[in-house]
């Protein structure tokens, strides 16, 4: 694995075009020369239209969907800055795709990130850059290093101008299920806020029962945390839990990923949600843009991240 190349550059595919542009005028660089097309017949066309030999460079790519696309693009990428003899090689992927599919939950099951990740290595990444991995043991499917961004720094400047003239004793902060209490509790020490957790059972994919809120929260503004919100039923049912059992005043969520699939939007549109702020790790496009969906850069924090890694510093201060 080589440690470090010449100069920094910075490409793109086709999922997240905005966030990489928006890095590469925060890093004062301009965004690589490459086209990523597909022939007639749905093949993926890379063009690298400038020398990378000797170079550090970082591919930014969200294996957002269509996720199937977006992963071949960034794998031909990767290959082809490989075979360019590029110095050193990062994916830098804001949202990493099939996280969720990270153990056998039934007999059978394929671990789809544990194939995802040796699929980048085996393409010829170097490192990888990512941010609020759906399990944090998903760094260990990597045999490259891996630098794991947080999105609650992010998130916290913005609710702390929001909730500035909110009464300290009035704030909840919530974890809506038992995984995600961690990132809750990690948000509710900024703020200096008590969390509640909903017990929740799932029957199936896809589909969430609210049962039970673990905490007081009535008569108060509530805030749940998560890490993705997918179809929204999970937070949507929280929601209204957290409202009709618990009779709490008002309900916002954040999240670092807005997945946004299927009936995402519609049940936005009919919870008790008041506003509902992510990270644009995933671009929104002319289905998911509402106006009660707020969006925050996660490129200031990626480009910090990128001068780091180039200048062999240590990424744990992004952490805090």
């Amino acid at each position: 694995m080589n440690l470090h190349g010449k100069d920094i550059k910075i490409f793109t595919a086709n999922s997240n075009p905005d966030v990489a542009a928006e890095i590469a005028k925060q890093l004062n660089l301009p965004l690589g020369a490459a086209e990523v097309k597909t022939f007639s017949d749905g093949e993926i066309s890379v063009s690298i239209n400038e020398s990378v030999r000797g170079s550090d460079v970082f591919v930014v790519q969200s294996t957002c969907s269509p996720v199937n696309d977006h992963l071949m693009e960034l794998l031909i990428m990767i290959d082809a800055f490989k075979r360019a003899s590029a110095g050193r090689i990062t994916a830098v992927m804001p949202y990493f795709g099939y996280a969720r599919q990270d153990r056998k939950a039934k007999a059978r099951d394929p671990i789809s990130a544990k194939l995802c990740a040796d699929l980048i290595t085996a393409a010829g990444a170097d490192r990888v850059l990512t941010m609020d991995l759906h399990a944090a043991q998903i760094q260990g499917f990597f045999d490259i290093p891996v630098d794991h961004l947080l999105g609650v720094p992010l998130l916290v400047p913005y609710f702390k101008e929001y909730f500035k003239d909110l009464p300290k004793d009035e704030l909840v902060v919530v974890s809506p299920d038992l995984g995600s209490v961690t990132r809750a509790r990690k948000f509710a020490e900024k703020f200096d806020a008590p969390i509640a957790i909903i017990d929740k059972r799932r029957p199936k994919a896809n589909v969430s029962e609210v049962m039970n809120i673990i905490g007081e929260v009535a008569g108060k503004t509530c805030v749940i945390v998560d890490d993705l919100i997918d179809t929204a039923g999970t937070l949507c049912n929280a929601a209204a839990a957290l409202v009709e059992k618990g009779r709490a005043k008002k309900v916002i969520a954040c999240a670092t990923h807005g997945v946004l699939s299927g009936p995402a939007i519609e049940r936005l549109e009919k919870s008790v949600i008041d506003e509902l702020v992510i990270l644009d790790t995933i671009p929104l496009n002319d289905r998911t843009r509402h106006p009660m969906i707020k969006t925050i850069s996660v490129a200031p924090v990626f480009a910090e991240a990128i001068e780091r890694i180039y200048e062999d510093k240590p990424v744990s201060p992004l952490f805090v």
